[in-house]
């Protein structure tokens, strides 16, 4: 690929990327008390895949969908539907911000679930990030003035699965990785999510007016048009390089819940925020250390 290596346009692409994602979960956020979850997730899906069919047509076209591991896919879409399902019902619960922090113990869980999905030995480096991610979770927790009013303490839970469901989706992502292609697995992924969200349609949907129709094609569109930005950033520069700028969606849900639904984060927010990031930025840290003793090691 031509940009293969460009850390500014890698940059860029993820800082877009999840500026997308949090206006699109601003949407998500809005259309939550009169739109089902059901409904809402299958809008995601079903209207990011003209955005995904596009990425496709780019490569092999429709032949990316060629597989042998169905069940793989199929077991990924599971995990990111859990995830979305997660997020999209927590962000009910709670403001952009504080459910966006919480999401970010993603690595943690990573570093968990690797021991018994991929055989990894953690050691006390990463086990001490895990140990401050979760304090951090904590202080957010504790520093709720309002006594979890509103179904908070569900929502603070229910944002914490979203990061273990998520970490699963990204360990068999990896798994996936060894034979298929990232063009491969998204459209597998966004086909699947959609189809999942599909059967259980009937079931709950709520005929939405003009103005939230537009809306719920808006959050497929622009979850698409993330979902492109997000490929495109780790096709240009190394995973070490552009997901740090990952966590700038916590800069933008603050920025954004301040804006448009009042929410002003306090400092046990804040703290506890910082200590999630940290946690996650020491966790890539090791991670990128750890493979350049590993190469280091083969190259000997």
């Amino acid at each position: 690929m031509a940009f293969r290596h460009d850390i500014r346009r890698g940059a860029l692409c993820m800082l877009a990327a999840h500026a997308l994602f949090t206006c699109m979960s601003a949407v998500v956020k809005h259309l939550s008390d009169v739109i089902p979850l059901v409904e809402l997730m299958f809008f995601r899906s079903a209207f990011a895949l003209p955005v995904v069919m596009l990425i496709a047509m780019r490569g092999a076209g429709l032949a990316t969908l060629r597989t042998k591991r169905v069940g793989g896919h199929a077991l990924r879409a599971a995990s990111g539907t859990a995830a979305q399902a997660c997020g999209f019902f927590s962000l009910a619960l709670l403001p952009i911000a504080e459910q966006t922090a919480l999401n970010y113990t993603q690595p943690m869980f990573v570093t968990i679930l690797a021991i018994p999905f991929l055989g990894e030995v953690v050691r006390i480096h990463r086990w001490s990030a895990v140990v401050v991610g979760f304090l951090g979770v904590l202080v957010i927790a504790a520093g709720r003035g309002d006594g979890f009013a509103g179904g908070a303490a569900l929502g603070i839970g229910v944002a914490v699965a979203g990061g273990m469901f998520s970490a699963l989706t990204t360990l068999l992502v990896r798994q996936l990785s060894s034979t298929e292609t990232s063009t491969t697995i998204t459209l597998w992924q966004s086909l699947l999510m959609s189809g999942f969200a599909l059967v259980g349609l009937p079931f709950f949907w709520v005929t939405p007016s003009w103005e939230e129709l537009g809306l719920l094609v808006l959050v497929g569109l622009i979850g698409g048009c993330a979902q492109w930005l997000l490929t495109e950033a780790y096709a240009s520069a190394q995973v070490s390089a552009v997901a740090p700028y990952s966590y700038s969606g916590l800069i933008w849900s603050i920025l954004l819940g301040w804006v448009v639904f009042a929410d002003v984060p306090d400092l046990a927010m804040l703290g506890g925020s910082l200590l999630i990031v940290a946690a996650g930025l020491y966790i890539l840290h090791r991670e990128m250390v750890r493979r350049r003793e590993k190469q280091g090691e083969e190259a000997g």
